[in-house]
């Protein structure tokens, strides 16, 4: 018989009744992954180098990047909604490599919590190197906009995909209601951003990207919704005008008929006064989109 008296609560976890269950343990992966130490300033320090220092080379010796229209963000201010087309794991590295800085250094991606933070240690990494966040993309979820719209407010840029993944063939998918959502509930503006090249040199399936600029593709676009034919709620309507923006496009990521000359990677559409804060559930036209599309 021990002389010393047993430890109880609180230096020991107190007892729980066996005839009661037990609440399921409070999750830490998916869209409850904590990403507030990765906007530290710390975290913020190693991101920056690491884009510096490590992506940005990496990206380059991939690709021969170009870069059109981003003199058309110089009058806009942070913090602003870059919606992108989705067709390659290089497009977020591409994009943050080739934002100004100004938006890079204060900027978060979105990133699917079911596939980027289903376990810690990926979460992580994918939290420090690029600033991601989790987000639901199967449905809204009300945690996810509340700490997206919580970023914007406080500051910070987003970074989005409205397709919610990878083109698997190369067509444009479908957009999600989310960055249309977020712009309504936050009047912020949307710049779209068309990345075109990335599938040649890292589809979907492929474990390792190859280097070199593949030629941009060819196709007819599939049918689209004319812009403002949309029903329901302003965030649905609002989601038809981006769907008919830069993902509204054919095989290999063209816009709509159009194929870039010299294999351009990155193209800023949006202008200051086209992309301007969302009123009454609607997007301003824009006008280069459609320029582009017809």
């Amino acid at each position: 018989m021990s002389l010393l008296p047993r430890r109880g609560f609180p230096l020991r976890a107190p007892t729980w009744p066996d005839t009661v269950p037990r609440p399921p343990a409070p999750s830490r992966t998916g869209v409850d992954f904590d990403t507030a130490w990765a906007r530290r300033p710390a975290a913020r320090l190693a991101r920056a180098a690491l884009v510096d220092l490590a992506i940005r080379p990496a990206v380059h010796a991939l690709t021969s990047p170009t870069v059109d229209g981003r003199d058309r963000l110089d009058a806009l201010e942070p913090p602003v909604i870059f919606a992108a087309n989705h067709h390659s794991h290089l497009d977020t590295g591409l994009l943050l490599s080739l934002l100004p800085e100004r938006f890079r250094r204060k900027a978060v991606v979105a990133a699917a919590a079911d596939y980027f933070f289903d376990r810690r240690a990926k979460g992580t990494l994918h939290a420090l190197a690029f600033g991601a966040v989790p987000m639901e993309r199967t449905r809204v979820n009300r945690r996810s906009a509340d700490m997206a719209t919580d970023l914007l407010a406080d500051g910070w840029s987003l970074v989005i995909f409205p397709e919610g993944g990878r083109s698997p063939d190369g067509w444009a998918q479908a957009f999600r209601g989310g960055a249309a959502y977020l712009a309504v509930r936050t009047g912020r503006p949307v710049v779209p951003v068309y990345l075109d090249g990335t599938r040649q040199v890292w589809p979907k399936g492929q474990r390792l990207p190859r280097a070199g600029l593949g030629r941009p593709g060819g196709g007819r676009p599939p049918p689209g919704r004319p812009p403002g034919t949309g029903r329901g709620r302003p965030g649905r309507r609002t989601g038809h005008r981006l769907v008919d923006g830069p993902a509204a496009g054919g095989r290999g990521g063209d816009a709509g008929h159009h194929r870039p000359r010299g294999g351009r990677l990155a193209t800023f559409l949006g202008s200051p006064h086209q992309v301007a804060p969302v009123q009454n559930g609607q997007i301003s036209a824009f006008h280069d989109l459609a320029r582009i599309r017809h």
